[in-house]
């Protein structure tokens, strides 16, 4: 037996309609929150989607340098619509609990459809809510598969099953919400009340967590996974020199940066990359798990490496690599747009002093508007091509 509600339910109970009963289910009430389920799911969606075909771009795809916080709003937007939908799922899958055990369960070849559609968009909605609240307090253990991966497949899933969802219910959400049903409450919560409070808790929550990219509520947002400011040389790290096994390649004063291009291949000491020509950007670190904060970074631009080695700083690409041995990211291709910017730097200090060796000591990627994990750190490699150049 457990007690849900004041009530004393048997577990088998919990699948009977009648298990929780209210008087506050209607149409109406379930349109609403799905509607605005469907509003974040979207945007979810989309900023997720973006977030991919950067960090996987096909072929036809293209992503700007400018403006340079863009992917930081895109990402921050993502990861805060994401913990909205927390409460609003619970009061959407409460407001339709006694539909998902109703008798019998498939009627009609049309009906099982409809069924089938719902079930994939209640699990789709669930392993996406759940699994990205693990993934951003990063209790990485607990995914048994790649996070990236099964989220960015399983969106499109439960996009498509909304979109079926849509489909087969658009007609009755429209009818509902332009008649007003009449409720007796008997003094007990209304629906507006209950609409209410679920706004409050996605707004508490917002406003509790969105301090990790949006730097002003920092100080209110007490449930954020990460703090702008936390970490070494004042900004936050998520894969430290230990974890990825290179601190003594890092540290050994023999380091040499290679960097071969259309015609030659030079090889640079920390001090012959000290003594080109420096430039100095404000530029942000954006996490794909919604945090982000910016600094002062100070480097040789890789243009002016592009063009040591015979590249056309204009149009030529560049695979940058880690002194990493292995890992999805130990590699990232700086696209023509980055490398032609001018903010985009091999970077050798953050914020006035050498970096920090979990910063990507001794010389790491920063570029305009990507992700953190295409921004390579302990770099030991690169090589530039020209556009078109096989590679």
């Amino acid at each position: 037996m457990v007690r849900v509600l004041g009530k004393e339910l048997r577990l088998p109970d919990l699948a009977r309609p009648q298990a929780f009963d209210s008087q506050l289910r209607s149409t109406r009430l379930t349109s609403q929150l799905g509607g605005a389920l469907g509003v974040a799911f979207m945007t979810c969606f989309l900023t997720g989607l973006v977030s991919h075909l950067i960090q996987h771009p096909p072929a036809w795809f293209s992503w700007p340098s400018r403006p340079v916080g863009l992917y930081r709003f895109t990402q921050g937007l993502h990861v805060a619509t994401g913990l909205a939908c927390t409460p609003l799922l619970g009061a959407k899958l409460w407001s339709v609990y006694p539909r998902l055990f109703e008798r019998p369960p498939l009627r009609s070849v049309g009906h099982a459809i409809e069924r089938a559609s719902i079930a994939a968009l209640v699990a789709g909605a669930l392993f996406q809510v759940v699994g990205g609240v693990i993934n951003i307090s990063r209790w990485y253990g607990a995914l048994p598969y790649f996070f990236t991966v099964g989220h960015y497949w399983v969106a499109w899933l439960t996009i498509g099953a909304l979109l079926t969802h849509i489909g087969v219910k658009l007609g009755i959400a429209r009818g509902s919400l332009v008649r007003s049903d009449v409720i007796d409450h008997k003094a007990g919560l209304s629906r507006r009340g209950l609409l209410t409070t679920v706004a409050a808790a996605a707004g508490v929550i917002t406003v509790a967590t969105v301090g990790q990219t949006f730097s002003p509520l920092a100080r209110v947002s007490l449930l954020a996974p990460r703090r702008a400011t936390t970490g070494p040389q004042g900004l936050p790290v998520n894969k430290t020199a230990a974890g990825a096994a290179v601190g003594a390649q890092a540290l050994d004063p023999s380091y040499r940066l290679v960097v071969a291009g259309p015609r030659r291949e030079i090889s640079l000491s920390l001090a012959g990359l000290a003594a080109l020509g420096q430039h100095t950007v404000i530029l942000p670190i954006a996490c794909v798990e919604g945090w982000s904060a910016s600094g002062t970074w100070s480097g040789v631009r890789l243009r002016d490496l592009a063009a040591l080695v015979g590249a056309d700083p204009d149009g030529a690409s560049a695979e940058v690599e880690s002194l990493e041995r292995a890992g999805r990211y130990r590699a990232s291709t700086v696209p023509p747009s980055h490398l032609r910017d001018g903010l985009t730097l091999i970077a050798l200090k953050l914020n006035g002093a050498a970096l920090h060796l979990d910063h990507g000591y001794p010389a790491r990627l920063i570029a305009p508007n990507r992700p953190g994990v295409l921004q390579t750190k302990w770099i030991g490699r690169i090589t530039i091509r020209n556009t078109g150049e096989a590679s």
